[in-house]
């Protein structure tokens, strides 16, 4: 029994001195001590330690350090850290940094972490500095002043600006930009023909206007890659601006129509009342004594005689054919 309370004892001892040396190896991070000692890249061991208490993770910023060093840079161990907490990426600013050095691209660590914390892949920009990117545009609808529709497709080389990457417009402003361009160096040539016979026209024109002023990028050529021709834009313009001018002329024949209805009903109504008049006109003219009897009877006898002419100058209505009956 005193044996095995001892070996449990014995266990239960080296357990904790395992705890402990992980713990103190945790805490005081020797390997990454030594590693970076033997690069070139001496960090302090109570930097290290520091480093824990403010949960900056050592391994990061030590590998980042080392990368620095053995290209030839030298980043104090504040700066990594102080943009490790800014929320930036310190392992991408550091090898963005290599290859601008690399490819003699003057780029400080200052810079490279501002581009970090503005929200931009700081090391896709220094390889888009070296290698151009291209960018294809949306097909692009204009009108020539002939009236015919062009499509047109452009493919635009861009190459970043380190310079104006903090604050610069990005590849939608010169998307949007050369479009722009394309509607309206398309909409100013006078026929078609011409923009078919030379699409080169529209780069040159382009070009010209300085579109990547304010933007992150330096466009390096514009090139036409596509146009193709629509509907004839001009004609149909033509149809509904005179299927317009008929119904605006319809409409206005019909109140002229109306108008003319309404005077006519008008002008009925006014002599049916004048003729409403002459009945009691009569009435008065007999009580004044002013018509007879007889003046009365040989007013109704004009009147009668005029019908009768009339009714005999009216055509007769023809009589209907006799049926044929049989017995």
């Amino acid at each position: 029994m005193e044996m095995e309370t001892q070996a449990f004892g014995s266990l239960g001892l080296l357990a904790l001195v395992l705890a402990l040396l992980f713990g103190f190896l945790y805490v005081i991070p020797l390997p990454l001590w030594i590693a970076a000692w033997a690069s070139n890249a001496y960090v302090g061991l109570f930097t290290l330690v520091g480093m824990r208490l403010r949960r900056v993770p050592p391994g990061t910023i030590i590998t980042a350090r080392i990368s620095a060093a053995k290209a030839g840079l030298t980043i104090p161990v504040d700066d990594l850290e102080a943009h490790f907490l800014a929320g930036g990426n310190v392992v991408k600013v550091v090898n963005a940094m290599i290859s601008a050095d690399k490819a003699n691209i003057p780029m400080t660590f200052k810079r490279a972490a501002a581009i970090d914390l503005a929200g931009r892949d700081v090391l896709e920009a220094v390889k888009m500095s070296v290698i151009p990117k291209v960018i294809e545009t949306p097909r692009i609808t204009a009108v020539a002043k002939d009236g015919i529709q062009l499509i047109a497709v452009s493919r635009v080389t861009v190459r970043a600006n380190i310079d104006r990457l903090v604050g610069g417009a990005g590849e939608e402003t010169v998307i949007a930009r050369v479009g722009e361009g394309m509607v309206s160096t398309i909409g100013s040539s006078a026929t078609h023909k011409d923009v078919l016979e030379n699409p080169d026209h529209i780069s040159k024109n382009i070009l010209g206007r300085g579109l990547d002023a304010g933007t992150a990028f330096e466009i390096l050529s514009i090139d036409i890659a596509d146009v193709d021709v629509g509907s004839n834009i001009g004609a149909k313009l033509q149809i509904d601006q005179a299927n317009a001018d008929k119904q605006i002329a319809q409409a206005k024949a019909e109140e002229r129509r109306a108008m003319a209805v309404a005077l006519e009903q008008e002008m009925r109504a006014r002599v049916v009342e004048a003729e409403a008049e002459v009945p009691r006109a009569m009435a008065e003219a007999f009580r004044q004594g002013n018509l007879g009897i007889m003046d009365y009877y040989r007013m109704k006898n004009v009147q009668a005689d005029t019908a009768m002419r009339e009714s005999i100058a009216s055509p007769e209505e023809e009589p209907p054919e006799p049926t044929n009956k049989r017995d």
